[in-house]
């Protein structure tokens, strides 16, 4: 479903093993308590690393022995010289004991004040309000924001464009901070109850990747922002049943499908306070989604994005924040739906654009004239970009990953922004696997990070020129010599033929493999448009689960159906439009009969699937749908009836349920539960947020009324990831291990 209804991408650790440890003696055995409770095979990472403005070093943040705290240093590039910039003891309260903690930090503009992010507190998905302190480095003065409001209530701080004052949003308003005198300013006043000013509610935030509401205008003399007023949102209420002795309803405004979503419009006001002056955006402001919202720089202009809320159009808006006009210059369209991508850098002394878009059926980018009369290609090909990594108008090339031949590998490439000449690789040919890379502005260095199946991550300082290697950061060694030490067998990749198309997979065989042997085989699946499972890296989903049933005597595989997120073009994506969870489930379906006929070790009477979110949807309906393939599947927090999720989502992928109530219908697994025969296991969390457990119990009466056994097993006040609390992780993979020896 959405990027968080892939929970276990984000929650579980990560796998493999170095291919030369095949065959080898295990002298260790994995276990779950290893896994999930010890944390024994989780790779390491090289901090948050920035660049500097002068392209030559970065910082991070380290931990200093002596003082126990976080400090910031510089690494520079050529000679690795260390400086510390902002040392542990610059970084301690007056009266405290200890310095603060660092969960973000940035620069002003001219770099002499430092913005420190600590005691942070969750949002919904992430923790983004807290405390912040500015450091000023030419007075060493360190000060708190906000003093005189609630503790741990501050959210997206940033400094003004001249560095003298600061802004945040705390309690749904606004505020400006004068950095030498203290003086706090509230700039809107209308914040609270169903007005939300400088931040967003819960499915913007979910679905639009919306968290920060509000824009420093270039000159410093205004602030743009967002208000959203949820006052016809509907309210979901869940329970929390073991805290108290009384149960205590939790509400979240929740739009589900076909539903009505906050009226949100974009409004300019004066950094010293005073009257908001609103954009007329034309259009039902609970029908359209102000999904996106920047300055251009060094203007009196913003550039707004307003999708439809049927999302297959993008029409880009012009607004001057002196006269309020408004000027349509782009309108993007798609049969089906449109994504949003944050890849717009202006060119030309502000006179272009880059834009990201699907319309010659591959993702690319584009440059388009200021007035969107005039656009053109810059990656050319039969491609998609994946993400774009750098765009370097002086050096006048764009770098971006993409992978045209293997669509589980990623690797990075540059084009001329000027559409010259053709896509160049610049990754080497002789690192299979997947590249990610943070560029410096200058495109003269990078931090290259390379990993695949069987590699953990390995990080290290490169000329990007040459991509020669000039400092080693980390190489996860001793990850790897532990993965020796178990000797499993590594990952291996391969095509399933289905007819209408060719299908990527894996399959991780038991470490005593023997192939004149049956076994029974557990598929894994998401299948949604929102992510991909075959995906050749270290860390793509629940692999050290996955090896762990293999050492059980289980053939686990994985099969990518068409509409996952993989770099095959707009059609193989989007074919999935307006039919989720059955041409997914239906691929599914066809590839584990064909896996049958590839692979005489495939036990054909015993063939299991799991999923989490969206794959606990894909489960269902393979379960329900295909039940003479699939005997035994786990379900784990699942969607059972479509209309029950968010409507961003849902609608996106499906469009609305009055034009498409049959879609809906035959898509929902709810709707086809009468028809399980095999052993079904479903889980989920009571405070779930996102997919609520609603959809546990609407599945749970419909099997009870048509007399279905299953198993049925509910976490108390967790949530999506349902890994909150003392042992639930351990508790529910061994659950789930049991489920599959008593019914494969």
């Amino acid at each position: 479903m959405s990027k968080n209804l892939f929970p276990w991408l984000f929650f579980a650790v990560v796998i493999l093993l170095n291919n030369s440890t095949f065959g080898q003696k295990s002298t260790n055995v994995l276990t779950l308590e290893d896994i999930y409770k010890n944390n024994l095979y989780s790779a390491k990472g090289f901090g948050a690393i920035r660049w500097m403005k002068d392209n030559a070093g970065y910082s991070t943040i380290e931990n200093n022995a002596s003082t126990n705290g976080n400090e910031i240093v510089r690494y520079e590039v050529n000679s690795g010289a260390k400086k510390t910039l902002v040392s542990a003891t610059q970084l301690t309260p007056a009266g405290a004991s200890k310095p603060l903690g660092i969960a973000n930090y940035s620069w002003s503009e001219d770099n002499t004040k430092l913005l420190i992010f600590t005691n942070t507190r969750k949002v919904w998905r992430q923790n983004s309000k807290g405390d912040y302190w500015v450091l000023d480095l030419q007075t060493n003065k360190l000060s708190q924001l906000g003093k005189g409001l609630e503790e741990a209530t501050l959210m997206f701080a940033k400094f003004s464009p001249d560095g003298t004052r600061a802004a945040y949003v705390s309690k749904l308003n606004i505020y400006v901070e004068d950095l030498i005198s203290g003086k706090i300013t509230k700039v809107t006043t209308d914040g609270g109850d169903n007005i939300i000013n400088g931040t967003f509610d819960w499915v913007y935030e979910e679905e639009l990747d919306c968290r920060d509401g509000f824009r420093w205008s270039p000159d410093g003399k205004n602030i743009a922002y967002w208000q959203s007023d949820t006052k016809n949102v509907g309210t979901f209420y869940m329970i929390n049943n073991v805290d108290s002795i009384y149960s205590k309803p939790i509400p979240l405004p929740y739009p589900k499908v076909g539903t009505a979503n906050s009226a949100v419009k974009v409004g300019v006001i004066s950094a010293l306070g005073g009257e908001t002056k609103w954009f007329k955006v034309p259009g039902d402001p609970t029908n359209n989604y102000l999904a996106r919202m920047e300055f251009i720089p060094a203007s009196d202009e913003v550039m707004i994005q307003q999708l439809n809320r049927l999302q297959n159009t993008n029409t880009v808006w012009i607004g001057n924040i002196k006269t309020m006009a408004l000027t349509a210059i782009l309108a993007d369209k798609d049969d089906a739906y449109l994504d949003l991508h944050d890849n717009i850098v202006w060119l030309e002394n502000n006179q272009s654009f880059t834009w990201t878009s699907e319309k010659d059926g591959w993702l690319h980018l584009y440059k388009v004239s200021r007035d969107g009369k005039q656009s053109s290609v810059i990656t050319k090909g039969n491609f998609d970009v994946v993400n774009i990594n750098c765009i370097d108008p002086k050096g006048g090339y764009v770098y971006y990953i993409a992978s045209p031949e293997n669509f589980t590998q990623r690797y990075l490439y540059r084009s001329r922004i000027d559409g010259k000449g053709e896509a160049e690789r610049v990754s080497p040919k002789n690192l299979a696997g997947q590249h990610s890379y943070q560029i410096s502005d200058d495109a003269q260095y990078a931090i290259h990070t390379f990993e695949n199946a069987a590699t953990p991550r390995r990080i290290s300082l490169i000329n990007l020129h040459t991509h020669t290697e000039i400092k080693l950061l980390q190489d996860n060694a001793a990850l790897k010599a532990k993965m020796a030490a178990l000797a499993l067998r590594p990952k291996e990749f391969f095509k399933v033929d289905i007819g209408e198309v060719v299908l990527d997979a894996w399959v991780i065989k038991p470490k005593n493999f023997d192939a004149k042997k049956k076994y029974p085989v557990i598929f894994h699946v998401y299948g949604e448009p929102a992510g991909s499972t075959v995906q050749d890296n270290w860390g793509t989903g629940d692999n050290f689960w996955h090896q762990y049933l293999a050492n059980q005597g289980y053939v686990v595989m994985s099969v990518d159906n068409r509409g996952t997120k993989v770099p095959r073009g707009r059609d193989f994506r989007k074919c999935i439009y307006r039919q989720i969870g059955l041409l997914a489930a239906d691929d599914q379906a066809k590839a584990a009969k064909k896996i049958m006929t590839m692979y005489p070790f495939v036990d054909a009477k015993r063939i299991g699937i799991w999923g989490w979110s969206g794959g606990g949807q894909m489960s269902l309906h393979c379960m329900f749908r295909h039940a003479d393939i699939y005997k035994t599947g786990i379900a784990v927090s699942f969607v059972a009836h479509q209309t029950l999720y968010d409507n961003i989502y849902q609608e996106r992928y499906m469009g609305l349920p009055s034009d498409n109530a049959e879609g809906y219908r035959e898509g929902s697994p709810v709707t086809h539960s009468g028809k399980l025969k095999g052993n079904l296991m479903i889980i989920h969390g009571t405070a779930d947020d996102n997919v609520h457990y609603q959809n546990f119990e609407l599945l749970v009466n419909e099997l009870i009324k048509n007399n279905k056994l299953f198993s049925m097993l509910s976490y108390p006040m967790r949530d999506h990831g349902i890994n909150q609390r003392e042992n639930t992780t351990l508790h529910m993979r061994r659950s789930m291990e049991k489920f599959w020896k008593d019914n494969l």
